[in-house]
């Protein structure tokens, strides 16, 4: 890590970089956009709300309005319960939330409370952020782990709009990206207009002070990710939970969630070698992008093994070996009707992890790969409380031994099961108020009027 700056940027540099930003952001958005579009990475309909124009079918509520903002899935899942308590605390207040990607949109828009308005982001440009703003003129805007964008923050500043950066996270790479003489003095600009900063763990509460990050506004509260999993099944879910576990007829049955490109070769050669041991072994596979599972079935059609597609409704039968999922927002369900559960983007280097504690939650024996990038805060705080709460492996060997280890021994599986679930109820409880409790007392005041409805 590198040295702390020697002193904080001066004011006019940090001017000059954000003035270069704004003209760069502006001459690059149509061309950004345009290629994204191209790529199929916009809605089809929707991609004008990217320059910040407001849906047609949701016309702007009264004042005030807070304005939840999370890239992707991940981080609009770890969003969703803070929404929630925002809502149930105060239901006649506007709540706005905004994403990116459409793998988000697709399955955060059925999980909203009602009320709650749901809008693609704007990008980064000053035309498109004014716009946005100037048409919702949110009173507080809260960000999720590591949106950190210039235009949109030191935008709200000028209107007088407060910014807190919840669970928040920087990653070794973008702080060292940032630390250098360009990206210092703008960063530090940035973090300078927030009113709460709600660090993951104190390393990154480091890496935020390092930046410059008025010590004021770094506060803990807990890792909104624990909240992700914290919930009941719904009556839908009930019914897929049964469905699925009268499918698979009490077969042993092992999960591989978020896996990516790559990790399925690692997956499948484990599998294949369980199977010999126990030969009506089933796998529940499921990418972390839906768009990989052609050529995931394309891989098991070339090994000829039986598998099935979830989207297809094909009912699974005693040959089936992998069960593929290829459909979104049913992850935490599939959880429930697992023993087992082995969390992807582990297992190559450049990945970086995926959230342990949903499969926790949902009572699994949780396994992950080495590489886990800042989920390994969470790996040690749930090993502080059971060694057995979650099994790091370090690879394909490790990962087929531990495997053998818990399907033939139903005590070992049990203990693991049960420590997964002790943790991750420790771990929860009561991180959605603090967080909230922050938010209060940092970034609005629920003393005026207007915070009270």
């Amino acid at each position: 890590m590198p040295m702390r700056p020697a002193r904080a940027p001066a004011p006019a540099a940090a001017r000059g970089l954000y003035e270069l930003y704004r003209a760069a952001s502006r001459a690059a958005a149509p061309a950004v956009l345009l290629w994204r579009r191209l790529q199929g990475l916009e809605h089809p309909t929707r991609w004008p709300e990217r320059l910040g124009r407001p849906s047609a079918a949701r016309p702007r509520p009264g004042s005030p309005l807070v304005w939840f903002h999370a890239v992707s899935l991940g981080e609009g899942m770890a969003a969703l319960p803070v929404v929630r308590h925002c809502a149930r605390l105060h239901p006649g207040l506007p709540v706005l939330l905004t994403t990116t990607t459409l793998s988000s949109f697709e399955v955060i828009k059925d999980l909203l409370p009602e009320g709650v308005i749901y809008q693609f982001a704007p990008l980064d440009c000053p035309d498109a952020i004014d716009s946005f703003i100037g048409y919702w003129k949110p009173s507080l805007v809260l960000l999720m782990e590591s949106e950190l964008w210039p235009n949109l923050i030191m935008s709200a500043a000028a209107n007088g709009i407060a910014v807190a950066l919840l669970n928040a996270r920087m990653s070794l790479k973008s702080f060292n990206r940032w630390s250098v003489p360009l990206g210092l003095p703008l960063v530090t600009l940035m973090l300078s207009k927030l009113s709460l900063v709600a660090p993951l763990s104190t390393i990154q509460a480091v890496r935020f002070q390092l930046l410059h990050t008025p010590p004021g506004i770094i506060h803990f509260a807990g890792d909104l990710k624990y909240a992700v999993g914290d919930v009941n099944a719904g009556e839908n879910e009930v019914i897929k939970i049964k469905d699925l576990q009268q499918q698979f007829s009490n077969r042993p049955l092992w999960m591989a969630a978020s896996i990516h490109r790559g990790e399925e070769e690692v997956i499948l050669r484990v599998h294949d070698e369980l199977i010999k041991m126990y030969p009506t072994l089933l796998l529940i596979l499921v990418p972390r992008h839906p768009q990989d599972c052609k050529d995931f079935s394309l891989v098991l059609k070339k090994q000829k093994v039986n598998f099935v597609l979830r989207s297809t409704k094909e009912v699974v039968c005693s040959s089936t070996r992998v069960y593929m999922v290829d459909t979104l927002g049913e992850l935490r369900m599939l959880y429930r009707v697992t023993p087992v559960a082995v969390v992807g983007g582990s297992f190559l280097p450049g990945l970086a992890g995926h959230n342990i504690s949903e499969a926790a939650a949902a009572g699994c024996a949780v396994m992950t790969g080495p590489h886990v990038g800042h989920f390994y805060h969470m790996l040690l705080e749930m090993w502080q409380i059971n060694p057995l709460a979650v099994k790091q492996v370090g690879g394909e060997f490790e990962l087929l031994h531990t495997l053998k280890e818990l399907f033939g021994d139903a005590k070992t599986l049990g203990a693991c099961q049960r420590a997964a679930k002790d943790a991750f109820s420790i771990m929860s409880h009561g991180v959605v108020n603090r967080v909230w409790d922050l938010v209060c007392r940092f970034a609005i005041d629920l003393e005026t009027d207007k915070w009270n409805s």
